[in-house]
């Protein structure tokens, strides 16, 4: 849900591609690296492929928020439960035996506690899926035990916990609106950081763990952020003009450090993508970085902010 045209290199702003052996990119396979100049953008994606398969996220995201609500939880779960697949399978790739039952169980818990019974009842579901992994390493055998836990527990908060703030945000007065906000503030800091980021992007923000965004792109993210930001308080939210700043501002600094951690993340695992199961996107964490802290900012700050918000 992050960007739905961009690559997801670019939300704070692309810089031109490093080399590769220069330890600015993952590795690649050399089966990768084939026809990238006829298939891919600058930033390394199927452009193309990753408009379609965007346009097509955005319209079940967008249909369940305003005509289905259960059909957004549902997407909620099914996205939680998909990406704790794919770190579970990247960790499992490490040696640590990260079990996808219990969190599986916890992806689908989550969201629709939150959306029946809202933020206590997301944190009973939260508990109860941490104990349930305590309870399966147990019968399974104490290999890694620990090593097992704590990368469990890692992804439970890191993906469903934190996305299913986006159902606490739509429980809230008018919280379709919101979601849409939250949505269309996370687009603007993907798309303005890597078109700004392109074309002036010189200084990297974090080298060794994200060497394509550059400060300038940020700059690029914030400002037009700021300006989405501003106009979705005044049409979409009705609230004063002024809303629009801090929102707009802190989505993308939480957005920008949500995108960094997965890239941190990947370079620790030694992967360039979660999975490849999105044509021209690579996993669903890889478009859910940005999102999964984002959302929790905005539900924070639509308390505060916004008028009859709880």
């Amino acid at each position: 849900m992050s960007n739905p045209t961009e690559p997801s290199e670019g939300a704070a702003g692309s810089l031109p591609e490093p080399s590769p052996g220069t330890g600015g990119l993952e590795p690649r396979t050399r089966r990768s690296s084939r026809g990238t100049k006829k298939k891919t953008s600058r930033a390394g994606r199927d452009l193309p492929a990753a408009i379609v398969v965007g346009l097509l996220l955005l319209a079940v995201v967008l249909t369940g928020l305003f005509w289905l609500p259960l059909a957004f939880v549902a997407t909620v779960a099914v996205f939680g439960v998909v990406g704790c697949w794919e770190i579970a399978r990247a960790l499992n790739g490490t040696g640590i035996d990260t079990p996808l039952v219990p969190l599986a169980v916890g992806g689908i818990a989550m969201p629709f506690c939150a959306y029946y019974g809202g933020l206590e009842a997301l944190g009973l579901a939260f508990t109860a899926s941490a104990l349930l992994v305590f309870l399966w390493r147990i019968f399974e055998g104490p290999a890694k035990s620990v090593a097992s836990v704590v990368s469990s527990i890692f992804v439970l908060t890191w993906v469903p916990l934190l996305l299913s703030f986006a159902v606490l945000l739509l429980n809230e007065p008018r919280g379709y609106l919101m979601v849409t906000t939250m949505l269309l503030l996370v687009v603007s800091n993907d798309t303005f950081g890597y078109l700004v980021g392109v074309l002036f992007g010189k200084r990297p923000m974090a080298p060794k763990i994200s060497p394509k965004k550059s400060w300038e792109g940020f700059a690029g993210s914030v400002a037009g952020a700021t300006a989405v930001g501003i106009a979705a308080a005044v049409f979409l939210l009705d609230v004063p003009w002024w809303v629009g700043i801090p929102l707009a501002v802190a989505t993308v600094t939480a957005a920008t450090a949500g995108d960094l951690s997965e890239s941190m993340v990947k370079r620790e695992l030694g992967i360039k993508d979660m999975s490849n199961i999105l044509p021209g996107h690579g996993g669903v964490m890889d478009r859910l970085d940005s999102v999964v802290f984002a959302v929790p900012v905005t539900y924070i700050l639509t308390i505060f902010l916004i008028p009859g918000a709880r």
